[in-house]
């Protein structure tokens, strides 16, 4: 037989419950993220905007601090460190994890071949299929215990900072240079260029050690708060090796589930904030720093034209035997170069008026300072 409660006992009930909800609203829940970069990186201060913006939007409920490079993990353990729950959570770039699995480079750094730039990827990954492909990547494939954000547009890269200028690929060859790991530094070998991998609190000190003679880190701001424009004073802007680059946020699984919807929902919020910050953001300070090198007198140089055949011409045979050699690295590659290929007439075209006005104004200007 069936009883139902009536009035005191049911309204007792119902006040257990509601005292329930309430405390698990004013639950305070505190996360650790581990960064890849220095705290003077100015995607430190980015992450760190992140959290702000969730703890703002939180009342107070959620509570995250920013950990700098080696606070707990080095940079290149982070992903295990997260799944492990060693960490709360980390910030890196899905390139990092190459060594684990071909295909993570493809959510940071694109192959040039696929036809993609850093707007068309970032769209690929929010509006096309990539957020789920890369959830299946890290969690299904890969088997990690990791909830992923892509956070921070931060490409196209420079080629970088370099002790001595060149101008040819003969000379570029014979020079020491820190590439980013996975397909961009086997493109480099691949080129004859002697390009190694290190984590960005590693690069200045290598330079000091004139352990390597040239590098790329990120970007004309980055680089500087780096403090690679104090040691050498020769800076390519135009690189291909990351014409495509993405930080990204990792929250451990169990940590993830544990977390109230709307919680989840702020931090989403504040992730996808995050992206247009670090849009925002790159342009101002990319600008004033290059504008900064040319008063102080460093050398900002275009790259020679011989770079590009010969950097797609190596890339495109290192990437076609990822291709054949692994079912995921070729399904996530084809559906960006698809995806690539779909935007493109409209995409290219808008670009070309956006450089045509940019230009045009360049030149507008420069007869009214004559």
């Amino acid at each position: 037989m069936t009883r139902t409660l009536t009035g005191a006992g049911a309204i007792g009930i119902a006040a257990v419950f509601a005292a329930g909800a309430l405390h698990a609203q004013d639950e305070t829940h505190t996360i650790n993220i581990q960064t890849a970069v220095p705290n003077s990186s100015l995607y430190f201060k980015l992450t760190e905007d992140f959290a702000e913006r969730a703890e703002a939007m939180s009342g107070g409920r959620l509570q995250i601090e920013v950990l700098p490079d080696g606070a707990e993990v080095s940079a290149f353990e982070i992903l295990d460190a997260v799944s492990n729950g060693v960490i709360d959570a980390g910030y890196a770039w899905p390139h990092y994890w190459s060594g684990k699995h071909s295909a993570f480079v493809l959510f940071s750094n694109v192959p040039a071949s696929t036809g993609m730039d850093q707007p068309s990827l970032m769209s690929w990954y929010y509006a096309g299929e990539g957020r789920e492909l890369y959830t299946e990547l890290v969690q299904e494939v890969m088997g990690l215990d990791v909830v992923p954000f892509l956070v921070q547009p931060m490409g196209p890269d420079p080629l970088g900072w370099f002790s001595r200028p060149f101008e040819s690929m003969e000379e570029f060859r014979s020079i020491k240079y820190r590439a980013p790991p996975g397909i961009a530094g086997q493109t480099y070998n691949a080129m004859g260029v002697p390009a190694v991998a290190m984590p960005g609190g590693d690069i200045v000190p290598s330079a000091q050690r004139g352990t390597i003679d040239a590098a790329e880190w990120i970007g004309p701001a980055d680089d500087k708060n780096l403090g690679l424009s104090n040691i050498w004073e020769y800076y390519y802007l135009q690189g291909l090796h990351q014409q495509t680059d993405v930080g990204e946020l990792l929250i451990n699984g169990a940590l993830w589930e544990g977390l109230p919807d709307d919680l989840k929902a702020i931090i989403e919020t504040a992730a996808l904030a995050n992206v247009a910050m670090t849009n925002a953001t790159n342009l101002h300070e990319n600008a004033l720093a290059v504008r900064d090198y040319e008063e102080q007198g460093i050398n900002v140089l275009d790259t020679p034209e011989e770079y590009y055949d010969l950097f797609i011409e190596a890339q495109n045979e290192v990437v076609q035997d990822y291709i054949d050699g692994d079912e995921f690295f070729a399904r996530v590659y084809n559906s960006q170069a698809d995806f690539a290929e779909m935007v493109y007439p409209y995409h290219s075209r808008v670009i070309a008026l956006q450089s045509a006005v940019v230009n045009g104004a360049a030149e507008v200007r420069g007869e009214t300072k004559e």
